[in-house]
């Protein structure tokens, strides 16, 4: 497990009435080798131009506009002020929306991991809602916005840590309809195929060791890179830290358990996407400051 990670987001798990202020830390990296494009007769990095695919020339970031592409050839274009107007409403909560049983969620909706830390003192009640939650074998289905984008996402326990898996969209997982395949729970195979199968399976079969699986492409490459280390030269490239968002304050649990096992609460009512902006409020300055990066990028 990874260690030392700095904390990404700041903010809080919410379900019922209970709020429980957590960090998130990054909980897996991409390993593959990251091949830059060079000048070969200086070494100089080579970059991106913003090229006119009809023309071929290179025009202006000011004469950049977004479209979407909803027919052949046909475009619609959305302005800054219009993507800005829908832009998600950062809440900073990993808003749990409903628990379902684990096995429920199927492994192509999976798609990055973040590690999930208490903060501020609140660690009693997170152990609460870890333990809980491998004790019913339940998983927390939550809505929640990273850097002005609105994920779904998965509260999942894992041994002493809580994992928010972020999920692909229910829109975005394309159905088996068009596939041709095997009905499921039944097999063509003979019983003496179906007994060899099973008996390999066991012979193969091991404990969980991710340390027994290594990108080999990337420690080959990597050996070479150290091989010639001594003939080239090094650059560092320093990430930029986010700002972290404030956090709520922890309230009393045993009370809210209470009063939400009474009843008394209602479900809260979803943010509208359309809701305007106030200017100067914290959606408005994440959302003009992402607006202003991709125009420039």
């Amino acid at each position: 497990m990874a260690t030392g990670t700095r904390t990404l987001w700041k903010g809080a798990i919410t379900f019922g009435l209970v709020h429980i202020p957590v960090g998130l830390h990054t909980a897996a990296s991409e390993q593959g080798v990251d091949f830059d494009w060079l000048d070969k007769r200086s070494m100089d990095p080579v970059g991106y131009k913003r090229i006119n695919k009809r023309t071929g020339r290179e025009i202006d970031k000011d004469d950049i506009v977004k479209g979407v592409k909803y027919e052949d050839g046909k475009y619609v274009i959305i302005s800054p002020e219009e993507i800005e107007a829908v832009f998600p409403k950062t809440t900073q909560t990993i808003s749990i929306e409903r628990f379902i049983d684990a096995r429920e969620l199927p492994f192509i909706f999976l798609e990055r991991p973040y590690y999930v830390a208490p903060i501020n003192k609140s660690d009693k009640v997170y152990s609460l809602l870890r333990e809980t939650l491998l004790a019913t074998g339940k998983i927390g289905l939550a809505k929640v916005v990273i850097a002005t984008k609105q994920h779904l996402a998965a509260l999942v326990p894992s041994g002493s840590a809580l994992v928010l898996a972020l999920l692909r969209w229910g829109d975005e997982v394309k159905p088996l309809d068009s596939l041709e395949l095997p009905p499921a729970g039944r097999s063509t195979a003979s019983a003496a195929e179906l007994k060899m199968a099973k008996q390999l399976v066991q012979e193969m079969s091991g404990k969980w060791d991710p340390d027994d699986f290594k990108d080999e492409f990337r420690i080959q490459v990597m050996k070479l890179v150290e091989k010639k280390a001594k003939a080239g030269e090094a650059k560092t490239v320093l990430e930029a830290e986010e700002d972290a968002p404030r956090t709520g304050e922890v309230i009393d649990l045993t009370e809210l358990l209470k009063r939400s096992l009474k009843g008394g609460i209602k479900p809260a009512p979803k943010p509208s996407a359309k809701t305007p902006s106030k200017p100067g409020s914290s959606r408005s300055v994440a959302a003009k400051k992402a607006a202003a990066q991709k125009k420039a990028a």
